[in-house]
């Protein structure tokens, strides 16, 4: 069973490239990734990333290391990503749960099945989409891929002719990308991570870069990971001008070709706030980015997760950290 690419080797290492600590506790052939992460005065607390909804982290032994190693390395808490009530009510049985200040991932994701033919996918869609793909490619953006290894199945050998892997050409797309993230991060008020944060990104082995050119110039990018039989949208930016070329459109078709090309059957296109089948969108600092992705095939309804829980390790630096997160709400 394949798991999230959040709970990969790859992404465990990745996290160590950034400078945080990580375990692993495994029972019975089946192994967890854990995600050390620290802050003042409250000391450190365990993350486990998401996990497939049939994984065995509930069982017992598995639970029970996980707790030990917590203490081992004074951990406040362990935070998790909780995919469905009967993984929180397994854990329930043996120790308390309460439900984090906040989640660390989207609890709903849009996933498109890419496993049909390209005409479907297209017939698929939003009319309005549909035509900001076709738009752009008649305005003359250019989408290239810029990867600094092999990605699963060769398909790096398999890549079009526009596509690059030179070591000064991927710094410069590398360049260009963040300068694109800060323009992003500015315009739609958000924090982005760190520069190396990204750098170390492009490192992971499945990872891509997508980056759209018109006129010579950069105007938008993505960062992509091909893991197994999923393609998966992590990070999108894009400049405050050209954008009546609509490449974001073309960037995200160009990355679904390709995961095709590549053997994958879905491609995640991440996180989403709707409130129903209905698409009614239920926050409105959501809405333009899930209007966006919902464009891509309407019908599908996003994949739904409880959320983060904490279970409670130290109860004084659980609730000193609560205290803190609760005065910065009303901060803000």
């Amino acid at each position: 069973m394949q798991k999230d690419f959040l709970q990969s080797e790859e992404w465990r290492k990745f996290q160590e490239a950034v400078g945080r600590r990580t375990f692993n506790v495994s029972e019975s052939g089946f192994r967890v990734n854990i995600v050390e992460h620290k802050l003042p005065i409250v000391g450190n607390y365990f993350y486990v990333p998401r996990l497939s909804r049939n994984s065995q982290l509930a069982t017992r032994n598995l639970f029970k290391k996980l707790i030990s190693l917590a203490k081992k390395e004074d951990a406040g808490w362990i935070r998790i990503d909780i995919s469905d009530s009967r993984l929180l009510d397994s854990i329930r049985d043996y120790w308390r749960v309460v439900k984090a200040p906040h989640d660390m991932q989207p609890r709903q994701i849009f996933v498109i099945d890419i496993a049909k033919p390209e005409e479907e996918l297209l017939a698929e869609m939003k009319a309005k989409t549909r035509y900001n793909i076709r738009l752009s490619q008649k305005r003359g953006v250019a989408v290239k891929a810029i990867s600094k290894r092999e990605i699963k199945g060769g398909v790096d050998s398999r890549l079009r002719g526009n596509d690059i892997k030179s070591g000064n050409d991927i710094k410069k797309y590398a360049d260009e990308f963040l300068r694109l993230v800060k323009i992003t991060s500015e315009r739609n008020k958000i924090k982005s991570h760190p520069e190396n944060y990204y750098r170390e990104m492009l490192k992971i082995p499945c990872v891509r870069l997508y980056a759209a050119e018109y006129q010579g110039k950069v105007i938008a990018a993505n960062l992509m990971a091909f893991y197994g039989d999923t393609a998966i949208y992590l990070h999108g930016a894009s400049d405050n001008k050209y954008r009546n070329v609509m490449a974001p459109f073309l960037l995200q078709w160009r990355a679904i070709l390709d995961a095709k090309k590549a053997g994958c059957e879905r491609y995640d296109m991440g996180g989403v706030k709707i409130q129903n089948p209905k698409s009614k969108i239920q926050n409105p600092s959501w809405a333009g980015i899930t209007r966006f992705k919902l464009g891509f095939s309407p019908k599908t309804k996003p994949v739904e997760f409880l959320g983060s829980y904490d279970v409670i390790i130290s109860s004084w630096r659980y609730w000193v950290y609560r205290v803190i997160q609760l005065i910065k709400s009303f901060a803000k």
